[in-house]
């Protein structure tokens, strides 16, 4: 499994969605080399696209979703499991409803549509991601770890979860370790249906959700086991939490060599650690970049943004991919003017400043739009912006900015900005594309 693989021939899965039972079909396409997994809402008047990326994952309970704008996708998690399982890397997958179908619960009614659609080997190299230090992601006592593989010629990952309900419960503790082969995916892990407790579900419930499920159509456990319903595997339900992960996993766009300790993780949690790694691979690929020529130097900066001293924030572009996303640096050093006042003996960059900083990378990036040549981005609006640690002298900031929306009267992007890898802010953009003298 060195090359990347995607299906031969199109398959459909129908069914009713896990929470809002609505009735959807999803037709599995294929899809060209480093295409990734795409979904596609073609019930809309414009087929919405959706990379199955984390960066597109939608805060939702219990499950895991994607969103672009208003559309959202959701309960993707037991489709991308099946599609990491398998080892398939590029997919279109077209749904005519905001959610998949759950079929039995599990993932494997889509293994069974993706094996019988065949999968096939395309003439690309597969590019994995080898875990090569520790990550550690908690929320209270839940935490998942990524390690580096004990067997430096392994292409697989090993997952060991530890789900832990307690002693007094009809689940209690099951403990697996388990690498994750096609073949030990198929038969181990996508058979294993997801569960709910019983006050769980009558929670759910009375939330307006899953009310057109039975106690045949999902594991649901009362006090004594599960009721009016058989398991499929005595430890079932750290067999779901497996795929779950698996699936979410996924969300990092790539296959994971190495290994991951989980212990009483969920969605929220997993997304973390993919967030955690994606940030890791920007490190890396930022401290080469420092070493190469940069995408734009100060000059050429200076030619796009209006901006002058003491209010250019932007020192060098390292990347540049089209309009779709921009890295920049800026250092930050005691010399700056606002040190004076802000604050004296406890030096603090001001938060306005680095939202200015994102601002300016942000402009960079839609000014490489063809219509918006000769154009200034002006700020038109501001959305969760929050900061997560002080910035201060010595510092070096690392300014991202990724389009969300591009048209050519302006744009919304999602920015940025790390220190040392780790996140100080981020804010979600709309700008206005304005002529010059007019801005």
């Amino acid at each position: 499994m060195s090359v990347q693989r995607t299906i031969e021939n199109p398959v459909e899965v129908s069914g009713r969605g896990l929470f809002t039972g609505v009735e959807s079909t999803v037709r599995f396409t294929p899809a060209a080399p480093y295409s990734g997994i795409t979904f596609v809402r073609v019930d809309q008047a414009k087929p919405v696209r959706l990379a199955a990326h984390v960066e597109n994952v939608s805060k939702r309970a219990r499950r895991t979703s994607l969103r672009n704008g208003t559309v959202t996708i959701e309960t993707i998690e037991h489709c991308m499991s099946a599609c990491a399982g398998l080892g398939i890397d590029n997919l279109e997958i077209e749904l005519t409803g905001d959610e998949l179908p759950a079929v039995d619960g599990s993932s494997m009614p889509y293994v069974e549509s993706l094996r019988k659609a065949g999968i096939c080997e395309q003439s690309a190299k597969r590019n994995d991601y080898l875990i090569t230090d520790v990550i550690r992601v908690t929320d209270g006592d839940a935490e998942l770890i990524a390690l580096p593989p004990l067997d430096p010629d392994t292409q697989n990952l090993e997952i060991y979860y530890d789900l832990d309900y307690g002693t007094s419960g009809p689940i209690g503790r099951q403990i697996l370790a388990l690498e994750i082969t096609p073949e030990h995916f198929i038969s181990d892990i996508a058979p294993a249906r997801t569960f709910v407790l019983e006050r769980e579900a009558e929670m759910l419930r009375e939330a307006g959700l899953g009310k057109h499920l039975t106690y045949s159509d999902v594991v649901v456990f009362g006090p004594e086991g599960p009721i009016d319903n058989q398991l499929r595997f005595p430890n079932e339900c750290v067999r779901h939490k497996i795929l779950d992960l698996i699936g979410d996993l996924y969300l990092l766009g790539q296959r994971i060599v190495g290994r991951i300790h989980a212990r009483k993780s969920g969605h929220a949690l997993n997304h973390e650690l993919v967030r955690a790694i994606k940030d890791k691979i920007r490190a890396t690929e930022l401290s080469a970049s420092l070493l190469e020529p940069p995408a734009l130097s100060i000059h050429r900066v200076q030619r796009i943004l209006p901006h002058r001293y003491p209010f250019l924030m932007i020192d060098r572009v390292l990347e540049l991919e089209g309009t779709k996303r921009a890295v920049a640096i800026k250092n930050v050093t005691i010399n700056e003017p606002f040190f004076e006042g802000h604050y004296p003996g406890q030096p603090i960059m001001p938060g306005v400043l680095i939202i200015e900083a994102l601002a300016q990378i942000g402009g960079i990036l839609l000014s490489q739009e063809l219509e918006h040549k000769g154009k200034i981005a002006v700020l038109l609006s501001l959305d969760k912006v929050k900061f997560r640690r002080p910035v201060y002298p010595g510092d070096q900031l690392v300014l991202t900015a990724e389009s969300i929306r591009v048209t050519p009267r302006g744009g919304h992007v999602q920015c940025s900005a790390s220190v040392a890898n780790e996140r100080v802010a981020e804010a979600s953009i709309r700008f206005a594309m304005k002529d010059a003298d007019t801005a």
